[in-house]
């Protein structure tokens, strides 16, 4: 990768065929548990180990404000970034309170947040308050973007070092479904109109200002869709940035991290066009409403294993998909395969899949 020292592995082959032979082996129809099937075995693929608990859950937020914000692009002021980064740590927003039902922790880092402030429970990794108007300006120089980056790495790597089995990733920053929208434009080569969304609610002439400076600023600075680090820099955000960084830090460390809404699934296919390897590391958590969402999907080649409607952000999704790879990870490893069961699994012979797993969740 350009710019960036980092190594991702390919998932581990044999641990991927011994967790198929071990889902072959339970007392159960050939995949009849579906993706549940499919998490587990691509689970021992990350960590190259047959068993995977995810007791030990963590979600990376990352904070930031956009100076797109001041073109009037989002329904909330600006002020709410610094006001919701404080509340994550009193327990107060929806990932928040998520995460505390599902026995995980927040790890919440302030990136560019327009404000002064020490709050505890913020890491301070600011790199500057908010990132330029991308509308007049570039949001941010390459050395900017690359110091954001090496935030995320870092915040996935501590999760590593201190014993976390799995992490989400998550954001708080008003206007960022514009910088999400920009970047995604330019990587897959497509107007604004096709991926912009009204975001947390926006009326009929803050969405049509939202596409035309989303076209203007990139037909002004013509970001390389071939090089993620000047998209992110010319028209997206540090928290984009930090966020892409960490689903790469997370596949070099063989970590598993869940993917939440639209500006995380932006992140992590910036990620998977510095490192397509990274993929293989990711896990979709629920469909989000904003439509570039899918287009990101599709994009990677990924599937998310919830539809709920949501379109939060936060990071608020993750806490929900850690408990179902929780489950799909005890289906592999405690239950009873035919022979412990006492059953002739003769009768599935004829129907039994001969395809090779290819490591799909």
């Amino acid at each position: 990768m350009k710019d960036i020292s980092l190594s991702i592995s390919p998932l581990d082959a044999s641990a991927l065929s011994a967790a198929k032979a071990r889902q072959d082996s339970l007392a159960k129809p050939p995949h009849s548990l579906g993706k549940l099937e499919d998490i587990s075995v691509k689970l021992a693929g990350i960590t190259g180990q047959l068993y995977n608990p995810v007791e030990k859950r963590r979600v990376l937020i990352f904070a930031s404000d956009n100076g797109i914000a001041h073109e009037g692009v989002a329904s909330a002021p600006q002020s709410v970034t610094l006001s919701q980064t404080i509340n994550f740590t009193r327990g107060l927003t929806g990932v928040a309170v998520l995460a505390k039902h599902f026995r995980a922790e927040l790890d919440v880092m302030d990136v560019g947040i327009d404000a002064e402030f020490t709050q505890p429970g913020v890491r301070d990794c600011k790199i500057a308050r908010g990132t330029r108007n991308f509308a007049v300006e570039p949001a941010m120089t390459r050395e900017q973007c690359l110091r954001a980056i090496g935030i995320g790495i870092e915040a996935a790597r501590r999760a590593k070092r201190e014993g976390m089995q799995i992490v989400g990733i998550g954001e708080m920053g008003i206007g960022n479904t514009s910088t999400s929208s920009a970047v995604l434009s330019v990587l897959l080569d497509l107007p604004a109109a096709e991926t912009v969304s009204r975001g947390a609610g926006i009326n009929d002439e803050a969405y049509k200002r939202k596409v035309r400076l989303i076209d203007e600023a990139i037909a002004r600075y013509r970001p390389d869709p071939a090089d993620p680090i000047d998209v992110i820099a010319k028209v997206g955000g540090f928290d984009i940035a930090a966020m892409c960084g960490a689903f790469l830090g997370a596949a070099s460390e063989r970590l598993p991290v869940v993917i939440d809404g639209f500006i995380s699934a932006v992140a992590a296919l910036c990620a998977v066009r510095m490192e397509p390897l990274a993929a293989g590391y990711m896990f979709p958590s629920h469909e989000s409403r904003e439509k570039g969402y899918m287009l990101a999907m599709d994009a990677m080649g990924l599937k998310p294993m919830l539809a709920l409607d949501m379109r939060l952000g936060e990071g608020s999704g993750c806490p929900i998909a850690f408990e179902i790879i929780s489950a799909a990870e005890s289906v592999i490893a405690h239950m009873a395969t035919f022979e412990e069961a006492a059953i002739n699994d003769d009768y599935l012979a004829e129907i039994r899949p001969n395809k090779r797993y290819q490591g799909e969740a």
